[in-house]
């Protein structure tokens, strides 16, 4: 056994209990579950005497191996209630025991940068900050219940089980609350009802398992609450049970193989966006907010496989160019083309292309007609002015040939005009001996076809207002032909 260094009477208890892995409690901590988050850590951790207080040297020199493991044991440093002075710093280290926190003040942050370790858990503990950039753990790493006042460092760490941090309480000293970028985690994350202030950074991470947000606040006003670019989720990712966000949540190129649920709190207002999952992969979306997203949302070039959500909770603006789906989930089905309608940018051909085909694979082929007849409305809006009369008269007489039987409408009025008219006054035979008896219904039909039908055209030649009225028929006849034919072509023709 090696020889202990001089010691106080708390550091002792400490010494003699490694090699068991016996916890020592060095005052009651608070146990239950806490109301709010960082409830139970120690707020005055700064003032406990020498009874409670051990040198982070001395839990530095155990985990380095300066005692063994006693015969049949584990050994372990596991330490409650205790003020811990000095720098925790293992930096580039190897680690062959478990460390175990509760309740404990840290004076200074805990350095684990680079070192690799089993399994680290500071629970309910107060501490200034965690450095743990390129950490490899043999197990998990617990915050759970922290109050940590400086920035959580995790860029590219690798944790070969889970990473906990339930109900801990993160004030920032810097942009990130939470910076871990490029970190692996073999098992799942949760920030289960975490209180975070400062931005939450996970962009190029991997989890193997969940990503848990339930319950949890994140405030980065102006900035970014979660930035997850380009993130690997395995399972599902949940931004449920009043989850709140004031700051944008960033999933950009984000591939998640379950569920992204988000039924939280999002808002946003100062910052392009307060949902960004534009070139994301999500296996399934379910996009219900327990209010309103305040600020933009955008799905531009996302593909996903399942899509739900709800219209009374549709963000104002909505970005969706390129967004493909293959499934659509939730009421408000027939009110899709609103929901198409929202990017702030303006028209898109794609979003109701791609609703259509949509509509088209769930057999709503009149919905179809219907997304594409509003593409066609939508464009005409952004067209110059000759172009916007000719679409106005395909819209109103065969509706850009989407409801042909406008056409049939509009014959069927002209025919009846033209029937009670020349009824009422009918035109003078031309050949008086030749003419046949005269028709004001198949007239008026022979006005409105292109070619003559019934030979009534050549026949008679009407006077007076008449005249005016013929010639009036015969140019709706030809228009209407015109836009039936104009339609046709549209409505065939590959899209």
């Amino acid at each position: 056994m090696a020889r202990s260094p001089r010691l106080s009477e708390a550091e002792r208890k400490l010494w003699n209990a490694f090699p068991t892995g016996e916890t020592v409690e060095l005052a009651p901590v608070a146990t239950g579950p806490g109301t709010t988050a960082g409830q139970k850590a120690p707020k005055d951790g700064d003032t406990w005497g020498p009874d409670r207080t051990i040198r982070a040297e001395v839990i530095a020199s155990l985990l380095l191996g300066a005692r063994e493991a006693a015969p049949g044991s584990v050994a372990a440093v596991r330490l409650r209630g205790a003020r811990i002075t000095g720098s925790l710093s293992i930096l580039g280290g190897r680690v062959e025991h478990e460390l175990a926190l509760g309740g404990c003040h840290l004076d200074e942050p805990v350095l684990l940068t680079a070192t690799t370790t089993r399994t680290v858990r500071l629970i309910d503990c107060a501490l200034p900050g965690f450095s743990g950039g390129g950490m490899r753990v043999a197990g998990h790493l617990s915050l759970s219940g922290s109050h940590i006042t400086g920035t959580v460092r995790l860029a590219r760490a690798v944790f070969e089980s889970g990473l906990w941090l339930g109900g801990v309480r993160l004030t920032a000293d810097d942009v990130w609350a939470l910076s871990a970028g490029s970190m692996v985690v073999e098992s799942g994350a949760t920030f289960r009802d975490a209180d975070i202030t400062g931005g939450v950074r996970l962009a190029g991470s991997r989890v193997n398992g969940d990503l848990n947000f339930e319950g949890a606040t994140v405030r980065n006003p102006g900035g970014h609450a979660i930035r997850a670019d380009d993130m690997v989720v395995e399972g599902a990712v949940h931004l449920t049970r009043g989850f709140t966000a004031a700051g944008c949540v960033r999933l950009r190129g984000a591939r998640v193989s379950g569920t992204l649920s988000v039924n939280g709190v999002l808002s946003s207002p100062d910052t392009p966006y307060a949902l960004h999952a534009s070139h994301a992969e999500i296996r399934e979306l379910y996009l219900k907010p327990s209010t309103p997203v305040d600020g933009v949302v955008n799905l531009t070039y996302a593909r996903v496989g399942t899509l739900q959500d709800d219209p009374a909770t549709w963000p104002e603006k909505l970005r969706l160019n390129g967004l493909t789906y293959d499934r659509l989930r939730g009421s408000g089905v027939e009110r899709r083309v609103e929901w198409v309608a929202r990017d702030p940018e303006g028209f898109r051909p794609q979003p109701y292309e791609q609703l259509a085909a949509w509509y088209l694979r769930d057999g709503n082929d009149g919905l179809a007609r219907r997304a594409q007849l509003a593409k066609l409305r939508a464009r005409r809006r952004t067209q110059g002015p000759g172009q916007r009369a000719w679409g106005r008269l395909l819209d109103v007489t065969v509706g850009y040939g989407y409801r042909p039987w406008l056409a049939g409408v509009w014959f069927a009025l002209l025919l009846l005009a033209g029937t009670v008219a020349f009824g009422l006054n009918p035109p003078r035979p031309l050949k008086p001996d030749e003419a046949p008896v005269f028709d004001s219904f198949a007239y008026s039909f022979d006005l409105l076809l292109p070619l003559p039908t019934f030979g009534q055209r050549e026949m008679f030649d009407p006077a007076g207002w008449t005249q005016g009225l013929a010639y009036g028929l015969i140019v709706a006849g030809w228009i209407l032909a015109t836009a039936l034919i104009a339609g046709a072509t549209r409505v065939l023709r590959p899209q």
